[in-house]
């Protein structure tokens, strides 16, 4: 007798993302670490980090700031320079040279910054000037967020160019393929969400104003690498840096809709509130369920997901890969210990952010 869940897709089956081949559904998220070298610039220390996690179907690098203007936090590698394009093509040929698939995240944080990461001790840029609440945090510690200034209308066709100029980086540097980070509450997410985005000109006001940054960004870089090596990272429901929105099933459901109809290698989705325990009644919520339903290509799932629950959307093909953020910190070898059950490392969290190989590059694999 035929046994017929061996057809199915599991984590250790291949896979393609548009054009990005994938040799297993385990994709490492993108994850902000803070150890890039002086200038913003990819080391040695990051390319062997990288290496290690060469094993994933796919990796989506941490952001990367198309500008010094998108900077949010020390020690946060750029892509907008001949240095950091060089540092760069260190890590993808270390991960190509093992076997695997890299595609860089693009990133401007927006009001997610503090005058001490900015150019001239600068203001952080924002769709409006409203000072988010909490902290952020900064080479002396934790600081109050600013009040932002307000990017003028006339200032966004540079910010999608900077974009456009990242993704060509991102060709040069040897990457397969780029991300737009569109989600957890920075630039293109604030333009998206009326709680950041209180505008009166284009880029304000319905949604098919506040949308309008991020498609034009997305179009930029569609014309750098083709649809089918693009993907877009959403978040609907992450508050992070204060987010919120009235109606985020007409926002989101608007955004997914425009997305779907440009053939985009894959649609990277941030399910839940990022890994906060309780769901605030009194915010309005998008429904994921019927958020996915609108999306016709390549889904990669994203929030909270365990091997078994992983298993469970790539079978009943909810999904066609899912990513781990945190397991892919302390495990270098994540897939392996997936496919196999193996217990995972817990990972230190006083190291997540900062610092040098204690806590990023020592992490035990399965062989050790």
């Amino acid at each position: 007798m035929t046994d017929t869940n061996s057809r199915r897709p599991h984590l250790n089956s291949p896979t393609q993302l548009g054009a990005l081949h994938l040799r297993n559904r385990v994709v490492m998220a993108p994850l902000t670490r803070s150890r890039a070298d002086a200038g913003d610039v990819p080391g040695a220390l990051m390319v062997e980090y990288y290496r290690q996690r060469a094993g994933a179907g796919m990796i989506i690098t941490e952001g990367a700031q198309v500008s010094p203007q998108g900077k949010g936090y020390p020690g946060t590698p750029g892509i907008y320079n001949a240095e950091q394009v060089a540092g760069w093509r260190q890590v993808t040929d270390a991960v190509h040279a093992a076997g695997g698939t890299v595609v860089l995240q693009l990133w401007h944080v927006g009001r997610a910054s503090h005058p001490s990461v900015q150019l001239n001790a600068a203001l952080p840029v924002a769709p409006s000037a409203i000072q988010p609440s909490g902290q952020i945090f900064t080479e002396t510690g934790l600081q109050p967020f600013v009040t932002p200034r307000a990017l003028e209308e006339s200032e966004l066709a540079g910010v999608v160019d900077s974009y456009r100029t990242a993704a060509r980086h991102a060709r040069d540097a040897g990457f397969d393929g780029v991300e737009v980070h569109g989600a957890n509450g920075y630039l293109l997410d604030q333009f998206l969400r009326d709680g950041s985005n209180q505008r009166t000109d284009g880029y304000g006001g319905p949604v098919q104003n506040r949308a309008r940054l991020l498609l034009e960004v997305v179009d930029a870089v569609c014309g750098v690498w083709g649809a089918d090596r693009v993907g877009v990272r959403l978040s609907p429901n992450n508050p992070f840096g204060d987010m919120r929105d009235s109606d985020p099933m007409a926002t989101f459901g608007h955004v997914i809709r425009a997305l779907d109809e440009r053939g985009l290698a894959y649609l990277h989705m941030v399910e839940g509130e990022a890994g906060l325990a309780e769901v605030d009644p009194n915010v309005p919520h998008a429904d994921i369920l019927s958020l996915r339903q609108l999306w016709h290509g390549a889904y990669l799932a994203n929030d909270r997901y365990t091997g078994e629950l992983a298993e469970e959307a790539l079978a009943s093909g909810y999904a066609q890969a899912v990513s781990f953020g945190k397991a892919f910190i302390a495990n270098p070898d994540l897939p392996a210990r997936l496919v196999q059950g193996a217990p995972l490392n817990t990972p230190d969290t006083s190291t997540f952010y900062g610092g040098g190989a204690k806590g990023y590059t020592d992490y035990p694999a399965l062989a050790a």
